[in-house]
């Protein structure tokens, strides 16, 4: 048995917890790369199809148990046979082009809050591991949960390594995190969409839903949750303000 005591509370770390699709970002990130591998021969044509339509439905009505029993399908089909080196390789160039467009400033600016008050900000979500984590270092934070998918000496198999971080097992990842750190959960934040998320956010003190689903909003109006209604204009705004902060960069360098 470890002889450590448990911290002070005031010196515990603090954890927020960021669900990725239709919270961080607009859609679903594993459309992106699979409409990426479409491009790249590793998928076919009727795979991109499948991706497009559950893009739509994602977008159009939320998550829903269809969405859960085709995840594990797509991300297996996705990367079975390749190296997890071609996929970051992947991520990496899809995200500046695909993901960053698409991020909420509103949610990216929530992350950064929490960082600079010393928090750890950790992603999870359903999104295979390796592209989920380019995802937390190119915004800078501290790491990412995602789904993992076994590799034998650098090539994926084709089976999962675990299971596909959704649901009860997102909270029970982030509850592994934060039992690791010695955090408490009682002073953790968790942001989500998603009803399937429940579990996620019940388990911390401070829970945040953003656009939430019907199901989702129903439940935090009755548990007194915060609401965070974020507007397609948003992303058209930020897009905006960056190019013309480039034009003036660009500007004032002649």
């Amino acid at each position: 048995m470890s002889d450590a005591q448990p911290l002070p509370p005031s010196d515990r770390p603090i954890v927020a917890f960021f669900d990725v699709d239709n919270t961080l970002m607009k859609g679903a990130s594993v459309y992106y790369v699979g409409r990426e591998a479409f491009r790249r021969g590793i998928i076919s044509w009727r795979d991109i199809a499948l991706f497009g339509w559950h893009q739509f439905r994602f977008l159009a009505v939320g998550e829903n148990q269809n969405h859960l029993a085709t995840a594990k399908d797509r991300a297996l089909g996705l990367v079975s046979g390749h190296t997890e080196a071609a996929l970051i390789a992947l991520a990496e160039e899809i995200y500046e082009r695909d993901f960053a467009p698409k991020l909420w400033p509103e949610t990216v600016e929530l992350t950064r809050e929490h960082l600079a008050k010393g928090h750890e900000v950790w992603l999870v979500t359903a999104t295979p591991q390796l592209v989920a984590q380019v995802i937390a270092d190119r915004l800078g934070l501290t790491g990412a949960l995602g789904t993992k998918v076994q590799a034998l000496d650098g090539v994926f198999t084709g089976a999962l390594d675990g299971h596909v971080i959704h649901g009860d097992e997102k909270a029970a990842a982030a509850r592994e995190v934060a039992a690791n750190l010695d955090a408490d959960l009682a002073d953790c934040w968790a942001y989500s969409d998603s009803s399937n998320d429940i579990p996620l956010l019940s388990m911390v003190g401070n829970r945040v839903v953003v656009n939430p689903d019907a199901k989702l909003l129903a439940h935090a109006r009755e548990k007194s949750w915060t609401v965070l209604p974020l507007k397609r204009s948003s992303i058209r705004e930020a897009r905006k303000l960056v190019k013309k902060q480039a034009r003036f960069v660009k500007k004032r360098a002649r």
